[in-house]
């Protein structure tokens, strides 16, 4: 893989569901301990999916939005995915697409950003949630912080039930360098980052 924008399809989402939520959420736990194992692609599909996917003809998403404005971009580091070399992707919810960024294992830069909790570098992948706010304040004013951060939190928590009903542990990260993580993500200027999310094999 090149820093050349190239696009990746990813497989169709599983609509089925095999897990109840009431069971999902009572083993839902923050985990920062992963096994040495690779995520496949379709896991990388699934919790994307999950947390901004589209759901709806209308193009509406998993995850609800104030205005259906949709301000969040989630990226991807990923390190040991099957069928996906390690780098940076950002995740394009129409087409159910990866835009490669960045080529290299970023895991380790991510931790030290992440104010050198190590751990991170474990995961299999890290989900990174950042917002463009000018989009929800285009229409909310100074709301649209708020809105921007409740909308964080309903996309985490499908991350993170997704991660459960795939076998899979996760934790939301928030100790981190704005600046740092942006920059070893190459985050375009209008877009913070938010939130942090570790995944690998339980």
């Amino acid at each position: 893989m090149a820093d050349s924008h190239e696009t990746l399809a990813l497989p169709e989402p599983d609509r089925s569901g095999r897990h109840p939520l009431e069971v999902l959420l009572q083993q839902r736990r923050s985990v920062r301990e992963y096994r040495d194992k690779s995520l496949s692609l379709s896991d990388i599909g699934q919790l994307l999916w999950a947390a901004q996917g589209i759901t709806d003809s209308r193009g509406l998403r998993a995850a609800p939005s104030a205005g259906a404005l949709y301000p969040l971009e989630l990226y991807v580091v990923a390190g040991r995915v099957d069928r996906l070399p390690a780098g940076v992707y950002h995740y394009q919810p129409d087409g159910h697409r990866l835009l490669a960024m960045r080529r290299g294992d970023r895991r380790y830069g991510l931790a030290q950003a992440a104010l050198g909790q190590s751990w991170l570098a474990d995961a299999a992948a890290v989900v990174v949630f950042a917002a463009v706010y000018e989009r929800t304040a285009r229409k909310y004013g100074e709301r649209a912080v708020r809105y921007v951060h409740i909308e964080t939190g309903h996309a985490a928590q499908n991350l993170f039930l997704q991660a459960g009903a795939l076998d899979l542990d996760t934790v939301t990260v928030g100790a981190f360098n704005d600046d740092a993580v942006a920059a070893l993500l190459q985050l375009p200027a209008d877009a913070r980052p938010l939130l942090l999310m570790p995944v690998g094999g339980r």
